[in-house]
């Protein structure tokens, strides 16, 4: 059951909103004080700039020197006043005592701030609450032609004109940032609204546990999964795969191309099809192939590749086959018994004890030598039967079935298994009965020799059917190819050729009166 915690998209919506909202909160802090920086600086320099032209005007310095400095001063300020954006220009006597100012009933006051600095012919810049609150002020000395301090010039600009001058820039700064939020705001619903689609409103933690149970799932089961994707890229593979397919690195982003996989094996991976429990070989293993398509929002993304070792499974059907080839020689040579015995009672009773006895160690003798001749030869016990079952096989299906009388294996060796003897064997014996039974050959008949040699093992099954055409023969051993009609056949040969493969051997195909195959497998050297 799901529970109800923010999904990773609503998440990332409420992270990208935080930090965009932090991120326009810290651009309007930092243009806010520079505004006021830089309004404040200006203010400063503008009141620098006014309080030096008063000081530098003569009639200012002849009109302090004066008997009534008030009353040519103080319509003089309130014209540059009127000119200037400045807030107060006060004309002062060296001591402080005011002779102009915007309020009249301050004049002859003390005026409010440091002028210590200008009355020793310096410049006097700060901020300081006075008669009109607080103001950013300069204080500039008036000199005479002897350069003596004879006044005081102070020029400000209150606070709350700065401030107000602040806000009319901040107003435009506010009206960017809000249409900053909404777009990134927008944006980021975008973006999370398809990252929802995408990871179909999943939490986090739900989402980490699913890719952990993904990874478990993925690499615990004994089937190969393999996703390929649109371009023939591996996407997706998991440890069975690569143990089936042989692979020893990650192929993920790699080409079926460049993965070494025999060219039936990679189209199926890549048809446009599905495909269900197809019988693949590779070198060493016999692998069942399930395909399937996938798609999303109707547009095709790959196929998803199930792949299963039929190795082990092949191998006891090919042993089942011969103890079943076995059984049926048994049940025809019991059902022959019987009539033999039949005919012998038939002529005891006709009173010729003679021929009965005749008749019936003739038919022994022929079935004794058969068994004896390959239990002596053939040591192993699975290919023993094998040959016999395949004898009495071939007997029912009118084929007569040689063992030469060279044929002799005392010992296998350690590196040779009995079941893929069961395999080449009876899978080229099975072969050419087949052939000399469909072509419905005059005295059809397919001679076995199976021998030890000093560098292995020889293996030989000749028939005298029509053989096998020089243009098939590089395409024989391929699965699928079968001289015989319908679905059922085509992997003998492909096995066969798999088998020696894995022993380093060697096969050849050629003609004597009908096919002959000839497989050579060399002496396994066994570590100890």
């Amino acid at each position: 059951m799901r529970t109800s915690r923010w999904s990773l998209a609503r998440q990332l919506l409420v992270l990208q909103l935080a930090i965009l909202l932090v991120l326009v909160s810290g651009g309007i802090t930092i243009a806010y004080l520079d505004a006021r920086r830089t309004t404040t600086d200006r203010a400063g320099e503008q009141s620098l700039a006014v309080a030096r032209s008063i000081a530098d005007a003569p009639d200012v310095a002849r009109a302090a020197a004066s008997a009534d400095p008030t009353a040519t001063l103080q319509p003089y300020a309130q014209r540059v006043l009127a000119d200037t954006r400045v807030d107060f220009v006060t004309i002062m006597s060296p001591r402080g005592i005011r002779y102009t100012h915007p309020n009249p009933a301050l004049i002859g006051q003390r005026f409010l701030g440091h002028i210590e600095a200008a009355q020793q012919g310096g410049v006097v810049s700060e901020t300081y609450t006075g008669s009109l609150g607080p103001s950013v002020r300069v204080v500039v000395p008036v000199f005479d032609a002897n350069h003596r301090v004879v006044a005081l010039v102070a020029v400000g600009i209150t606070i709350a004109a700065i401030s107000a001058e602040v806000q009319e820039r901040v107003w435009p700064l506010l009206g960017v940032a809000a249409a900053v939020l909404l777009v990134g705001a927008c944006g980021g619903w975008l973006v999370s609204a398809r990252l929802k689609r995408q990871t179909r409103g999943i939490a986090p933690a739900e989402l980490s546990n699913l890719f952990e149970y993904h990874e478990a799932v993925l690499h615990s089961v004994r089937e190969g999964v393999l996703l390929v994707d649109r371009d023939g890229r591996v996407g997706l593979c998991n440890d069975g795969a690569r143990m089936l397919l042989g692979l020893s690195g990650d192929p993920v982003g790699q080409s079926l191309a460049d993965l070494g996989l025999s060219p039936e094996l990679a189209a199926a991976f890549t048809a446009p099809e599905n495909r269900t429990e197809e019988l693949h070989l590779t070198d060493s293993r016999v692998l069942v192939v399930s395909t399937t398509l996938v798609s999303s929002g109707g547009r095709a993304q790959g196929t998803v590749v199930i792949l299963r070792d039929h190795t082990e499974l092949q191998t006891l059907t090919g042993e089942l086959t011969t103890a079943r080839s076995l059984a049926e020689a048994l049940r025809s040579q019991a059902h022959e018994a019987a009539n033999r015995l039949h005919t012998v009672v038939s002529l005891v009773e006709l009173g010729r004890p003679e021929d009965a006895v005749e008749f019936a160690t003739a038919e022994l003798a022929l079935a004794q030598e058969l068994t004896d001749r390959v239990m002596t030869a053939v040591a192993e016990p699975v290919l023993a039967a094998l040959l016999l079952g395949k004898a009495a096989e071939a007997s029912e299906r009118g084929v007569e079935l040689t063992i030469t009388p060279d044929t002799m294996i005392d010992d296998l060796g350690p590196g040779v298994a009995g079941r893929d003897l069961v395999t080449i064997l009876g899978n080229l014996i099975d072969n050419g009965i087949d052939a000399v039974v469909r072509e419905s050959v005059a005295r059809p008949s397919v001679v076995v020799t199976a021998r030890s040699e000093e560098d292995g093992l020889l293996l030989r099954v000749a028939d005298n059917g029509p053989g096998v055409p020089e243009e098939a023969v590089g395409e024989m051993f391929r699965r699928g190819w079968s001289t015989k009609a319908g679905d059922e056949h085509g992997l003998g040969l492909a096995l066969v050729v798999q088998a020696v493969r894995r022993y380093g051997g060697t096969i050849d195909v050629g003609r004597d009166g009908g096919a002959v195959f000839t497989v050579r497998l060399p002496r396994q050297e066994v570590s100890a």
